[in-house]
């Protein structure tokens, strides 16, 4: 387990490592030039030149790049050129309110989601499996600007129960977790429901039930976890996105989160902070998957055997 623990941690580092690369040289040759959208039209070359040169934009790629990355090893991300800020005071205070508004939505969705997936798949072909698979269907398909503003338009304005948007009050994130959340529930009720159905279909589940196990323990003691392969999957790529930041969902509800911090820096070509950013979400995704790898090899053995899952 540890040397296949190991070997993951090796790829994720690299891909990482690439993906700074990648993403710093495809920031420097696009075209844009972040001093002349920071002094402005009316700014003379000589002013512009003058500012790159003491920002050191006038360097080498290769040469930024290096500064870049030894700034990265030291906890160093730079100044925002917009905000004039460390970008990792930025981040921090951004990742607060997204950590807050992820880590409910998270636990919504799991908890909705694996509920009604073995529910449906337990009673599958009855009422509960045909209501709950079509309020999946419905939560999957309604987009999320949507369901943020219907769960606004009902709950802060019509009933007044909930605040509007912000994150001053205590029972703010009441309303952007369950729009976030809630769609990401359909999902994994959706592949919860089909993973189990195709293992409640295993020898070794009738095997258990002839030595006088009950189906439905027998369903949720040894079925269950052998279903879990592609129900982890599923969440382990959630929780990445979620994490991430939920443009959408941030910037309906007024929160400043990962999302709306960087999309404000793509619009005002903000490069450390546009890098930062970047990393920030390549750091989460690779984390969430390696996640998911250790616990494909803790599910199932033949994985941390074999290097790989058969599929």
């Amino acid at each position: 387990m540890l040397r296949y623990v190991a070997g993951r941690l090796v790829q994720a580092a690299g891909v990482v490592a690439a993906l700074a690369a990648l993403t710093f040289w495809l920031l420097n040759v696009v075209p844009g030039d972040p001093v002349r959208i920071m002094q402005g039209d009316m700014a003379s070359e000589e002013a512009v030149a003058q500012v790159r040169h003491q920002m050191g934009l006038d360097r080498p790629v290769p040469v930024q790049f290096a500064d870049w990355a030894c700034g990265i090893l030291r906890g160093d991300l730079g100044t925002s050129y917009a905000q004039h800020k460390p970008v990792a005071q930025l981040m921090g205070t951004a990742f607060a309110h997204t950590l807050r508004l992820a880590s409910g939505a998270f636990a919504l969705a799991l908890v909705v989601g694996l509920v009604a997936g073995v529910c449906a798949a337990l009673f599958r072909g009855s009422w509960a499996d045909h209501a709950l698979m079509t309020a999946a269907v419905a939560g999957i398909s309604a987009p999320a600007f949507w369901v943020a503003i219907v769960l606004q338009l009902a709950f802060a304005l019509r009933l007044g129960w909930l605040p509007l948007s912000g994150v001053t009050r205590s029972h703010a994130l009441v309303l952007p977790t369950a729009a976030l959340g809630l769609r990401y529930a359909a999902s994994i009720a959706r592949v919860t429901r089909t993973s189990l159905l195709e293992t409640m279909g295993q020898d070794y589940l009738r095997t258990a039930v002839a030595k006088g196990l009950g189906w439905r323990q027998a369903v949720l003691r040894h079925g269950l976890r052998n279903a879990l392969v592609p129900i982890v999957t599923l969440v382990g790529t959630q929780l990445g996105d979620i994490l991430a930041g939920s443009v959408v969902v941030e910037s309906v509800f007024g929160i400043p989160g990962m999302g709306s911090l960087l999309v404000k820096a793509i619009g005002a070509r903000d490069l450390p902070l546009i890098e930062g950013g970047v990393m920030y979400v390549a750091l989460v995704c690779t984390a969430a998957y390696l996640a998911c790898d250790v616990l494909y090899g803790l599910i199932d053995p033949r994985v941390r055997v074999g290097g790989r899952r058969d599929t």
